[in-house]
């Protein structure tokens, strides 16, 4: 009886060291996740056979290796963790801390009840309370559009569409920022034309 009792605690203490090294990548500091995609820069170039000041690597890892940034790959993982939690396949610990906005009282003819999001629990400190995995977690999910919030979807059709969602958003923000430069390039070259003809 002794060892099972040791047995489980022990579990939980493993539970709470992988929650908080996860809840240490939420929303960390630019410096460390920056360390991190050095890391897997390099990881890249060995896979790739790329040399260190080659052109071109985001492309690769995104087009050819389908990896994901560090930053996405958190946020992929959280939005996974947090399906697991609303599907009764995460630990309870975990799962204890989401609650959908349609089981409060009082939320029930709420918009966001009928959407399949979660309450995001208020916080003090703005540096480490919204990365407790009970905010990082619900901001996350809630984040997500209302097709990749459908508890019809089964894990491994979630897991392919938030990748393919995650991709979609790193190519229109390159787009837009491309059209950004274009812009600015095209305002700048006019300016240079008509201060000439002053």
């Amino acid at each position: 009886m002794k060892c099972k009792s040791r047995k489980q605690k022990g579990g939980r203490k493993d539970g709470i060291k992988q929650e908080s090294k996860k809840r240490a990548s939420i929303e960390s500091p630019r410096v460390i996740t920056d360390m991190l995609q050095r890391v897997m820069n390099s990881a890249a170039r060995v896979v790739t056979d790329t040399r260190k000041y080659d052109s071109g690597l985001s492309r690769l890892m995104h087009d050819e290796l389908h990896w994901l940034d560090v930053t996405n790959q958190v946020r992929f993982k959280l939005a996974v963790l947090m399906y697991r939690c609303l599907h009764g396949t995460a630990p309870p610990y975990l799962a204890d801390s989401c609650t959908l906005t349609a089981e409060v009282t009082g939320r029930q003819h709420l918009r966001s009840a009928t959407q399949q999001k979660l309450v995001i629990p208020r916080y003090r400190l703005n540096s480490f309370g919204r990365r407790r995995f009970s905010v990082a977690g619900p901001s996350t999910w809630n984040s997500l559009p209302d097709s990749l919030r459908d508890p019809e979807l089964s894990l491994d059709t979630f897991k392919r569409q938030l990748k393919t969602y995650i991709f979609c958003e790193i190519l229109m923000t390159k787009c837009i920022k491309r059209i950004r430069d274009l812009f600015e390039y095209v305002l700048y070259k006019f300016t240079l034309y008509f201060t000439s003809l002053w």
